[in-house]
């Protein structure tokens, strides 16, 4: 792809009146980006080079490649949060109104960008306002709200939430949201804003069918000139008014240019990657209520901040199988996985029964021989922690090294790295790595223990081909071995071949309970 070069900006004649109507023209209303051959350094290390690319107002781009191979900086670049390896020569420079800018503090207002970051940042901080009030800091780009918001801010908050179709979530509190249902919001937050150029890393994780379906319908009616830029894995994630692709590959351009065949030929090199059902490689015994109870819930009701989120649950998890809790955004999925974990306790009138608790035996007894992986605990950790620390303290079930570790601690982390190919990022901190590799390795950090219990909220989500298939290997050994697994999912095909049992959810009410019906 070829940039011309531009002279000096010359003094702008006087104007038509023509000319001055076209001064709101998509030319300069939205923005152009130039990306000059930048490079990006983080921790000592190259992770984008040589990058060259023109986004254009008009313009819908999907961006490609695997875990790591640099899309959410490169997305990071464009939208000036961080800034390119110094260079002899400006490598990055926008246009907007009609002025060129080489540095990005006078249009980052103007870019829109939403990625698991950003949501994760809400869950860090415990910023918990209402969902309506998250949405117009949008309006200030501020992170919370400053000053109450006016009769016509609310006014553009509740069209922006009708036209997501989720102003029924105007008034509950952001924290309280499943982790689908908070995308929506954020979503909401930056498209109030009228951006000029729209960015979007993984947005489409973490929502269930209808709300997929929904975004995409969104974006396939998006008309003028707005540019757009969508980073996924998943084919079902490019709408059908996508223009251009950019596949990125360690670092590096290795294609650009218009929707065609190196996209198909980049899908379908991960064909038979995605879901966990066509990753899987026949089918599991079925566990048919005769291994131990391991947890059991009778009854139970569940409350956040008020919020009657489970209501009259029953269900009984024993040694050996595998349950898929499945249901849409706001169901319920996240709070029963936590709930059966500890962090949620049951009302009174219900009851939780965990396997070796008893009175006088606390609850980390049960919590060091069971594994979690989930978007919350990811939010939590530091991101200055080593991947080692992070699967470490595992071993005591903490966010955090809060303890003494011994050798066989120590042994068993180096262990669990090597199995799931992480030892090369020992060192590494979360940060320098991208939000799959990360998730991987929380993974690793629910197995350090060799838990009897593994509970994983949406374990595929934000994960390439390659680390599918390496969790899909690591499912298969764990059932093999006997360890009950318990998967929040959004639907249960995608675990036809793993599920021996299922619990539907629906607002919080359990719809089904027990053999999974696809295999019974």
């Amino acid at each position: 792809m070829k940039v011309q070069r531009r002279g000096p900006q010359r003094r702008p004649s006087r104007l038509s009146h023509r000319d001055r109507t076209a001064k709101v023209s998509s030319a300069t209303r939205f923005l152009q980006v130039d990306v000059l051959g930048a490079a990006l350094q983080r921790g000592g290390r190259r992770v984008l080079s040589n990058i060259r690319w023109q986004i254009r107002p008009g313009q819908r781009w999907i961006l490609l490649g695997a875990n790591g191979s640099g899309k959410t900086q490169l997305l990071k670049l464009i939208a000036g949060i961080v800034r390119p390896t110094p260079a002899s020569r400006p490598s990055l420079r926008w246009r907007l109104h009609g002025r060129w800018h080489d540095v990005p503090l006078e249009i980052k207002q103007h870019i829109a960008y939403l990625g698991p970051e950003r949501q994760d940042k809400y869950e860090r901080y415990e910023w918990n306002m209402a969902a309506a009030d998250l949405v117009g800091t949008g309006l200030y780009a501020t992170d919370i709200p400053l000053d109450a918001l006016t009769a016509a801010d609310r006014h553009r908050v509740w069209g922006v939430l009708g036209r997501l179709g989720i102003e029924h979530l105007a008034q509950r509190r952001f924290l309280e949201l499943s982790y689908g249902q908070r995308r929506m919001v954020l979503l909401a937050r930056a498209l109030i804003a009228r951006p000029a150029l729209l960015i979007l890393d993984e947005v489409f994780t973490g929502l269930d069918l209808e709300n997929h379906a929904l975004l995409v319908r969104w974006l396939a009616r998006l008309r003028g000139e707005l540019p757009l830029v969508i980073a996924t894995h998943e084919m079902a994630d490019i709408p059908a008014t996508a223009t251009h692709a950019l596949v990125l590959r360690a670092g590096r351009i290795v294609y650009r240019g218009r929707m065609g065949s190196a996209v198909r030929e980049h899908f379908g090199a991960r064909a038979g990657g995605g879901a966990a059902g066509r990753t899987a490689r026949g089918r599991r015994a079925h566990s048919r209520n005769t291994g131990a109870p391991l947890v059991r819930l009778e009854r139970a009701h569940v409350y956040l901040e008020g919020f009657h989120a489970l209501r009259d649950v029953s269900c009984c998890v024993r040694a050996g199988e595998f349950w898929v809790i499945h249901g849409p955004n706001g169901s319920g999925k996240t709070t029963l996985l936590r709930t059966l974990y500890g962090d949620h306790g049951v009302a009174a009138g219900g009851a939780i029964e965990r396997a070796g608790i008893r009175p006088g035996v606390a609850l980390e007894h049960f919590r060091e021989r069971t594994g979690i992986a989930a978007p919350y605990i990811h939010a939590g950790y530091p991101r200055n922690y080593t991947v080692t620390d992070v699967v470490l303290s595992g071993r005591h079930a903490s966010i955090g090294l809060q303890r003494p570790f011994n050798r066989a601690d120590r042994e068993a982390t180096n262990r669990i790295l090597r199995r799931l190919g992480l030892a090369r990022w020992a060192g590494r901190s979360l940060a320098q790595l991208s939000y799959g590799q990360a998730r991987l390795v929380l993974f690793a950090r629910a197995l350090v223990r060799d838990p009897r219990l593994l509970l994983l909220d949406e374990p595929f989500d934000s994960a390439d081909t390659q680390t599918r298939t390496v969790l899909a290997r690591e499912l298969r050994r764990l059932a093999s071995l006997d360890v009950a697994i318990v998967v929040a999912a959004h639907a249960l095909p995608d675990w036809t071949a793993y599920a021996t049992h299922e619990l539907e959810l629906a607002a919080g009410q359990v719809r089904y309970a027990g053999v999974a019906r696809s295999t019974a």
